[in-house]
């Protein structure tokens, strides 16, 4: 049975775990949270190897997750090129994908942003 309510809430926790690292070693937590990100996108049915299939906002999130992944890549490789203002930028772009996600699966979900609201 499908309840989206339930990858939501799992979303949430492990977003919630992964903030302790970004806070303490953001350059370290970046690569557990673009796995998270991936894994929401696919589950929701974006298409993260062709950003250009989609229109709209479709198109936005996904080209704001693949700027985001460059930067994790380019922080593993450790060749000095990514500063903490390029981290910063890429925790902000995973932040945003995981907003949009979780406030779309909220409006498709009549029940759970009628659990918001309480």
């Amino acid at each position: 049975m499908y309840e989206p309510g339930l990858d939501r809430h799992e979303w949430e926790s492990e977003m919630q775990a992964l903030e302790d690292q970004l806070g303490e070693n953001p350059a370290e937590a970046l690569p557990e949270l673009d796995r998270l990100l991936e894994r929401m996108l696919l589950e929701t049915g974006y298409d993260i190897t062709d950003p250009v299939v989609r229109e709209g906002d479709e198109r936005e999130v996904v080209s704001e997750f693949l700027a985001a992944r460059e930067i994790t890549m380019l922080a593993e490789k450790d060749e000095g090129d990514v500063g903490p203002g390029d981290v910063a930028a890429a925790i902000n772009g995973y932040r945003a994908v995981f907003d949009h996600l979780v406030s779309s699966r909220s409006a498709s979900d009549p029940d759970l942003g009628a659990a918001d609201d309480a």
